[in-house]
């Protein structure tokens, strides 16, 4: 059951949908469930929620929010990205806390992985 008031679900646009779930497929895993051609679901990766066809795409140059992933191995998450063909667009870099990267996947939307 979802907890009141807490954060439930998170909907993402993205300019190529296919190419999105096949990205997030081959990276992490992920499963999807299709609510007709424009728009897919995800669930049980620490957020619930979706991807839906735009023309626009989120990235934090632009003001939009940031998901970060969690990986204890980040070299090897970056490959991962990459052999899916993410783009990376920040370099594996130190911050107080840890290290992380941010990458592009092939729908346009920014996210970042973090490691300790």
């Amino acid at each position: 059951m979802p907890a009141h008031e807490k954060i439930n679900y998170v909907e993402y646009p993205t300019r190529n949908l296919p190419a999105t779930k096949a990205f997030f497929q081959a990276t992490f895993g992920w499963r999807f469930t299709d609510y007709g051609p424009d728009y897919a679901a995800f669930a049980n990766e620490g957020l619930d929620g979706g991807f839906f066809s735009a023309e626009m795409s989120a990235r934090s140059d632009s003001g939009s929010a940031l998901i970060v992933f969690y990986s204890a191995q980040l070299e090897d998450t970056l490959a991962k990205v990459e052999a899916a063909g993410g783009e990376i667009v920040k370099p594996i870099f130190s911050f107080p806390g840890g290290r992380r990267f941010h990458f592009v996947e092939p729908g346009g939307n920014e996210f970042a992985v973090w490691s300790h």
